[in-house]
């Protein structure tokens, strides 16, 4: 017994020692794969952004659905609901049968709606359309079934959600304060699966609307950005409704916020399931280190991300420091060389009319802003505002909101100038605009009114949802060459030339304005887009770019003191020194 016991007791000792050592090998591995997987972003390492994904309660849609349609008994008959048993986690689009019939309804008009993974809620009433149809009626006028709202400007539905524009015209808005601003006041809407996690010290904040409080919970409107916003959150689904205006008094040719406000709670009222198509759940998508070229370029260098000329930023903030790539594009000018720089605290610059000190405006002649003791000459053809190294200017001083920004105001984008300077003579200052093509950096659609200074280009795939914004070509000739809403275009594909507009021709210098709006529960919101950029330059010069660090000032010579020549070499000077 003692002998079997002793071998019972080395077996189980055994056992301890290889299950240990089992155990604890299995957390080496563990830990190195987690090391392998999950390693911190290196400092400077240029990443892809984070993005977090929702999961639809397509049951709750259906359910909302079926309530707005036996609202129009004439409507009952023409769809098939699933008596109120769950669907399954996963399922396609004919486990819901009242969908795809939705769908069936509203695509003539919304073309493309059942691609949107995403319910859509849109101003339109299909329960009374339908309902019209079926008793006869003709002439169905969409502005009946949409609140007044005109025919949608742009409808877009892909696999990340989708994004409409509409308008309502002035005078069309019974029943609502009357309004001083004369134009027709444009709304949008987004919804997504997809939700970029940046850094936003202002997200959440917002005021409740008490009177859609019953419609809708939890909805909050916030002025951000240039744009009154009304979100809230449905179906699990975060859905942004927003206004482009400005937060100050009414004028006939200038939208306020206050103005916008009822238009968009008019807007967010009429509100019903459209139509959409359920897809399987999907997950969360890490940042990882962006693709780069291994061989440098020869020629290109840039200042390092956040690094804006001194004191240029807003109250003398700084820059944003952002190593993100947002998205794999396209350079937005067709051709290199191009610089990206600042146009207000270069040379020819206004200094964004912070002050300039012996200013006098004749070609060569010497200046400088207030703000910094950076030398300038008053010429837009320098040769410093068209050579490497780039510089960031997103967060360079201007009266724009920008949440990414210390102090909350910045530029909202980077400036670009094309690969030279044109002068008509050469006594000119000014560059000749109109020469060097624009590209879109993707395939996407165009959201632009005409008239309108700037042209959105909007991205929706399965794993990107995000907006580019160019800015200072001529409305005129972009209204000519048909870049408004709903155009499609591929990647490459010219849709301008960079120009010198700021409300009139001339009003800047020959630049392209730059910027990305990526979509968070408080809607689309301006990210730092100079990495984004560089990563799209490396591509199309086929080589990485070089960061440029600015080197110290050389430090003075020192003056070693010489003995007084009245005095003999061993005089003790005053505090005893020799």
């Amino acid at each position: 017994m003692t002998t079997a016991r002793a071998v019972n007791n080395r077996r189980t000792a055994s056992g301890n020692f290889w299950c240990c050592f089992l155990y604890l090998a299995s957390l080496s591995v563990t830990s190195l794969s987690f090391g392998l997987l999950a390693q911190p972003a290196r400092a400077g390492e240029f990443r892809t952004p984070s993005i977090s994904l929702v999961r639809p309660d397509w049951s709750a849609a259906v359910n909302q659905l079926k309530t707005e349609i036996d609202s129009q008994p004439l409507a009952v008959d023409n769809f098939s609901f699933t008596g109120g048993r769950r669907p399954s986690r996963q399922f396609s689009a004919r486990r819901i049968t009242a969908v795809s019939q939705i769908n069936t309804v509203t695509s003539p008009i919304f073309s493309g709606i059942e691609l949107s993974p995403v319910p859509v809620l849109l101003p339109f009433d299909g329960a009374l359309y339908l309902a019209d149809r079926r008793s006869g009626a003709v002439n169905l006028l969409i502005p009946r079934y949409q609140a007044g709202f005109r025919a949608a400007s742009m409808f877009e539905a892909g696999p990340s959600g989708y994004d409409a524009v509409f308008l309502l015209d002035h005078g069309a808005d019974g029943n609502m304060p009357s309004r001083v601003y004369s134009q027709p006041v444009e709304v949008q809407i987004t919804a997504s699966l997809l939700i970029y996690d940046i850094r936003d010290p202002l997200a959440g904040k917002g005021e409740p609307v008490k009177s859609l409080a019953t419609q809708f919970p939890n909805l909050r409107r916030v002025i951000r950005e240039g744009y009154v916003r009304y979100a809230f959150t449905r179906f699990g689904v975060p859905y942004v409704v927003s206004i482009q205006c400005l937060d100050s008094v009414a004028r006939s040719k200038r939208l306020s916020c206050r103005e916008a406000s009822p238009v968009a709670e008019r807007f967010i009222k009429a509100l019903r399931i459209a139509g959409g198509t359920p897809r399987d759940p999907r997950y969360n998508i890490a940042s990882y280190a962006s693709e780069r070229p291994i061989a440098y370029d020869a020629d290109f260098t840039y200042r390092p991300p956040g690094e804006i000329i001194a004191n240029s930023g807003y109250r003398g903030q700084g820059g944003h420091q952002d190593f993100t790539v947002y998205s794999q594009i396209r350079f937005p000018i067709e051709k290199a060389p191009a610089f990206a720089n600042s146009q207000s605290f270069l040379n020819w610059g206004d200094c964004n009319l912070t002050g300039r000190v012996s200013f006098a405006p004749t070609k060569g002649d010497p200046y400088r802003c207030k703000r910094n003791d950076k030398q300038l000459v008053f010429d837009e053809s320098a040769k410093e505002n068209y050579s490497y190294p780039w510089q960031d200017n997103f967060c360079e001083t201007r009266d724009f909101e920008v949440g990414q920004c210390a102090n909350g105001m910045g530029h909202q984008g980077q400036d670009i100038r094309p690969s030279t300077c044109h002068l008509r003579n050469d006594g000119a200052d000014r560059c000749i605009p109109d020469l060097f093509p624009v590209v879109a950096v993707r395939e996407g659609v165009l959201i632009r009114s005409p008239k309108q200074q700037a042209a959105f280009l909007l991205v929706n795939t399965r794993n990107e949802h995000v907006r580019f914004r160019y800015m200072h070509m001529n409305p005129a000739r972009l209204d000519a060459d048909g870049v408004i809403y709903g155009r499609r275009v591929t990647e490459g594909e010219r849709i301008g030339v960079v120009s010198n507009f700021q409300d009139r021709p001339g009003g800047t210098t020959n630049h392209l304005h730059f910027d990305v709006q990526v979509f968070t529960r408080d809607g689309w919101l301006w990210v730092n887009p100079y990495v984004t950029l560089i990563s799209s330059y490396e591509r199309l010069v086929g080589g990485r770019g070089r960061e440029y660090i600015q080197p110290p000032p050389e430090a003075p010579a020192m003056a070693h003191a010489q003995p007084r020549a009245d005095l003999p070499p061993n005089a003790v000077t005053e505090g005893g020194g020799r």
